[in-house]
């Protein structure tokens, strides 16, 4: 089994391959609103290291949100194209929150900046793979009041990617995957007020 992980909700673009029981390739590239000038790249690398073609994939898991609403749609959109293109691979998702706590264990307080003293966070307990605290958008003190024995956001997480393959979820119809923002855009918002 050939699998290619990618999150670019983060400051943090994640790309991962296993090829059956094995890590063969994994990055974290920082970023800041530039992820698309490296997403490729990445792909292109951890194809090169695996010794693989990308039609040769099995499956793609996307980190599709919430996070940044640029970066959302990159991992999205190259997980699309490339399940478009060869119609055997298959598409899953994984909640960019899930898949920035699946390094950690215990209760995981997951977090990424949404500015105004709101963050896209939640708290899992990874003992189980559940939610304590379901994925919202909320004030950050009132998650930080909770209960947590570890903490990650949008600059600082580990991956497991083993545990994130176990816990994507298939996409039926690729072509309608829409990622997961939590809220408008700011140019949604402003067209309402």
């Amino acid at each position: 089994m050939k699998t290619l992980i990618l999150d670019s909700a983060t400051n943090l673009l994640y790309t991962a391959l296993l090829i059956d029981d094995q890590i063969v390739f994994e990055s974290y590239v920082k970023g800041k609103n530039d992820h698309a000038s490296a997403i490729l790249v990445e792909v292109e690398k951890a194809c090169k290291k695996g010794n693989i073609e990308l039609k040769e994939l099995d499956k793609v898991i996307v980190g599709y949100g919430p996070g940044s609403y640029t970066g959302v749609r990159m991992a999205v959109t190259v997980g699309k194209m490339i399940t478009t293109m060869e119609p055997k691979i298959k598409l899953y998702t994984i909640s960019t929150l899930f898949l920035m706590a699946s390094g950690s264990s215990g209760k995981v307080l997951a977090e990424i900046d949404a500015r105004r003293g709101n963050c896209f966070g939640c708290i899992l307990d990874m003992s189980n793979g559940c939610y304590l605290i379901k994925e919202g958008l909320i004030e950050k003190e009132k998650l930080r009041e909770s209960s947590f024995d570890a903490c990650v956001n949008e600059n600082e997480f580990l991956v497991n990617p083993f545990v994130v393959d176990q816990q994507a979820v298939l996409v039926e119809e690729p072509r309608t995957l829409v990622p997961n923002y939590l809220r408008e855009t700011e140019a949604e918002r402003n067209i309402h007020a």
